[in-house]
């Protein structure tokens, strides 16, 4: 049985991440035991809950200027990135939600949800195909991030300075939490997953718990045997 607090003990945040942007935390969730399943009453609600709530907000604001959208835009200016071509996740969940956000499955609604609702960038991914613990890092340039380009599957490097997650196999997720690669994924299938909720200030370490707490409380639901560990990282 995978030890799941000793994963997320091995888990890094550089020191050069930290020099950036002092202010960064992260929660890391790493949960086994979840039954795969379709879509379901639950998870619609929530995400019916989601796009409400952008609307409301988008109605008075435009998205870059939501407060916790606009601390990740100048985030991502830091390290070279152009955020209006390169939209850190909850802004592009955000942008979407005003006109519907998909419906995957289950698990996928769930933490798609809950990213909008707590204006928090929030990764899922298959926690069985890390190789090691999850590092942040700023790259040198030649790591490995597999994807698709154009339909065809590629590898891409990511720019020296860029903000990126990486396992010891490469990179996990490009540009802080813009594009995850396809080795680590979820799927229709994943069973065991890691969560990765990212932090800027205007939003508190209460609001950063307050979300890991709205994800867990509907994750623990996806099956009798459900394991979770948790850890909280910050520049201290």
């Amino acid at each position: 049985m995978r030890d799941l607090d000793a994963f997320l003990s091995n888990a890094t945040v550089d020191p050069a991440v930290y020099a950036l942007r002092p202010d960064y935390r992260a929660v890391l969730i790493a949960v086994d035991g979840i039954e795969p399943g379709s879509s379901d009453d639950t998870s619609e609600a929530l995400l019916t809950a989601a796009e409400e709530s952008a609307r409301r907000w988008t109605d008075q604001t435009p998205v870059d200027q939501l407060p916790h959208i606009a601390a990740w835009r100048a985030a991502y200016r830091a390290f070279g990135a152009k955020p209006q071509r390169t939209r850190n996740s909850v802004e592009a969940l955000t942008r979407r939600a005003s006109g519907g956000l998909p419906r995957v499955n289950r698990l996928t609604d769930i933490y798609n949800a809950v990213s909008v609702l707590h204006q928090v960038p929030l990764g899922g991914e298959d926690l069985d195909s890390y190789s090691g613990a999850p590092r942040l890092v700023r790259a040198t340039g030649p790591e490995p991030f597999d994807t698709v380009t154009d339909g065809t599957d590629a590898v891409e490097h990511p720019d020296p300075g860029e903000v990126v997650w990486c396992d010891e196999i490469g990179v996990t997720c490009r540009r802080w939490n813009w594009r995850q690669g396809r080795r680590t994924q979820l799927h229709s299938s994943s069973r065991a997953v890691l969560f990765i909720l990212d932090a800027l200030d205007p939003m508190t370490n209460d609001e950063l718990i307050a979300a890991a707490a709205t994800l867990l409380s509907h994750v623990t639901r996806l099956g009798p045997e459900v394991r979770v560990a948790q850890r909280f990282m910050a520049n201290i």
